[in-house]
Order: C-alpha cells, then structure tokens, then sequence
C-alpha cells in the first residue's frame, strides 16, 4: 500500500490534506482522545473547553491550558510536517487543512494552510475585541495572573482558537471546501474524523470520487470510503512513502 500510495501522489495536481492530532503527537504534543492518554480523559471538554465555559470560568481553562501550552509552544515539526511542506513545494499539494492550533506546519515550511480550529499566536478581548499577541498575553499572565484581562475594558483575553460551541471562521471554511471541490487526492492524516463540522468535509471528496487515503493509528468512519487506509506510525509512513518518490527528502 506504501507503494500505491507514493504512485497516486506522484500523479496528482492537486492534492487536499486534511491532519489532526495524531500528525502532532510524535512532536510530543497530547492528543485528545486516545483511550489512556487522551487530555478528554482528565477534563471534561464540554466544560473546560467551550465558549460557554470559557466565559464562565475562564480562570479553569488557563489552569489546564497553561499545563500543556509549553508541549505545544516548544514543539518541533515531526517528518511528517517536513513531508507535507516539500510536497508543497513540488506544487502537487493545495492546502493543508489542520485541525491542530499548535502552528506546526507553517515551523515546517508549509504556507498553503487552513487553520480551521484557529491558533495560539493571537487572542482577543471577548467583549471589545481587542487583539493582543501570544507574548502580551504571556505577560500579562506573569504580572497579573490567570486569566489575563483586557486593559481597555478589564474582561477575559480568549486565544484565537475554535472551543466547542464557537463558529469555525466562515472565510476558511469557505477555502476548505473549496479545496475539496476541486482536489484529484484527499489524505487525511492523523484525525479520527469525529469533530464536526470538519468531519463532514470529506463528504465532498467521497461526492466527487477522489481517491482518499487515511493515515491514522484508529479506524475513522470514512474508512470504508477510503481507496487505502494504513495503521503504521505516520512519520515512519511518510518515510517509507518518500522512498519511492523520486526527489529526494531530508527534513530540515
């Protein structure tokens, strides 16, 4: 299957990858849902990670976020990113669709990227709307505490990530189904395909009967769907993908 799968890479135009947590893992960045080391197991996402929850007790979201946002800010691109940024680079790759806050493709190199569940490098104000950088929000942390209040109008700073319950950014997921819409391969790497609405995006691809490939260690529900599936640890599969590609990879 390593070997079909480098042939439909090698003959695709216009490839959509869509990654989740599991491409980030190996970086040393928690998943969410494994059975034994999942973060859901220790908290109850409903609560500590939605919109409603945030405001009502943003001090608990900082409490577990500051727990795991040095694994996330220290972190290195894995093979894996360092695979899907060349392949960008040889103009065969679309975009990058990733569910992942933690900015590990664009460390890789990869500009093509649709952050669908937002990012860590800015936040914002949940009454004025104020934006401030990573850094002003660390500070304000340092000098004053969780959670980091605006200085205009004295209320929670959120990050700019998608908690349940918020809308996902329309201009993105505008870009994200437009990417599907016109794609010749789908992979998907790294994402158990339960969040929606990102869950529903290759509905497009299966629609218009692209050949998709999944790379994830747990089944999916679009693996029926999936012209390949492969089990194997995801860098150790790019890696054996690359090899039967012709140009040669050495991550940076």
């Amino acid at each position: 299957m390593i070997k079909k799968t480098a042939e439909f890479i090698s003959s695709s135009r216009k490839i959509v990858v869509i990654t989740g947590a599991g491409i980030s893992t190996e970086a040393g960045i928690p998943d969410f849902r494994s059975p034994e080391t999942g973060l859901w197991n220790k908290v109850n996402p409903m609560i500590t990670f939605s919109s409603w929850g945030f405001k009502l007790r943003p001090k608990a979201f900082y409490r577990i976020g500051l727990k795991i946002l040095p694994s996330i800010l220290n972190a290195q691109p894995t093979l894996a990113h360092h695979f899907l940024a060349r392949l960008e680079q040889r103009n065969c790759l679309s975009c990058v669709i990733t569910q992942n806050i933690d900015g590990l493709h664009q460390k890789a190199g990869s500009k093509k990227v649709i952050e669908i569940h937002g990012n860590l490098r800015k936040g914002h104000c949940i009454k004025c709307n104020k934006e401030y950088t990573l850094e002003e929000i660390n500070l304000k942390i340092e000098n004053d505490g969780i959670p980091p209040k605006c200085e205009r109008c004295k209320k929670p700073i959120k990050p700019n990530i998608v908690l349940f319950g918020d809308p996902l950014p329309y201009e993105d997921f505008y870009k994200a189904e437009k990417g599907l819409q016109e794609c010749d391969l789908l992979i998907i790497i790294g994402s158990s395909l339960l969040v929606y609405p990102v869950a529903d995006l290759p509905h497009i691809a299966v629609d218009r009967g692209v050949k998709i490939i999944i790379m994830n260690l747990e089944r999916t529900p679009f693996d029926k769907d999936a012209t390949l599936v492969l089990r194997n640890r995801i860098d150790e599969t790019c890696r054996e993908i690359n090899e039967f590609l012709k140009e040669p990879f050495t991550p940076q």
